[in-house]
């Protein structure tokens, strides 16, 4: 299978890019090709232009890297994006990649209020990171609230068949090595479940 993973923080040495350099190197010990978007490192431009809402046309093409993008996730069998919880949404560098990537005409159609996924018969997995431990959001009901606006309203609504929302918590800085090691194999059990050697 072919992926993309598509991953935002700002730190290179970061717990998020660590998970997601274990993820991608999984997959691939697993016979899958993947592409990982380092949003920060690859300087992606988050910031919707007017003219991005627009039409396409002559007049108003889509820019490049907006194709790049959008090819990449055609290209692609399975999508996964990896970001920490900041004040329980994505960082504003995944929300600008959501905004400009994901479309209307390309993620989704909308008639009279109801939305189309256009990316049917994509796979989807989420891994999001926070400090405070899920009970707690699971209690308050914020946890209900980022499977809401995140999980469906963004993934499935754009049509994605999301396998897991595979959430980290209580990760703080000056993490142990074992429970960092424990949630590094946790990422490696999610790849070799949904996405056996090829």
């Amino acid at each position: 299978m072919k992926h993309l993973i598509v991953a935002a923080h700002p730190a290179e040495d970061s717990f998020t890019m660590g998970l997601t350099r274990t993820y991608a190197a999984e997959l691939e010990k697993l016979g899958h090709s993947q592409r990982t978007y380092d949003l920060y490192r690859m300087g992606f431009n988050p910031v919707l232009a007017a003219s991005e809402l627009l039409p396409v046309s002559a007049d108003h093409p889509v820019s490049a890297d907006l194709v790049q993008a959008q090819d990449d996730i055609r290209a692609a069998d399975a999508l996964t994006v990896i970001y920490p919880l900041w004040w329980l949404s994505m960082p504003a560098m995944m929300k600008g990649y959501i905004d400009r990537v994901f479309a209307r005409g390309f993620a989704y159609e909308s008639h009279n209020g109801i939305v189309h996924g256009l990316l049917a018969g994509k796979k989807s997995v989420l891994i999001t990171i926070s400090g405070a431990p899920l009970p707690l959001l699971v209690k308050s009901g914020n946890w209900n609230a980022v499977q809401v606006l995140q999980d469906t309203h963004i993934f499935r609504s754009a049509g994605f068949e999301l396998l897991e929302h595979l959430h980290f918590d209580e990760v703080v800085p000056h993490i142990s090595n074992a429970t960092g090691e424990e949630h590094m194999e946790r990422a490696r059990s999610c790849a070799r479940q949904h996405f056996p050697a090829d």
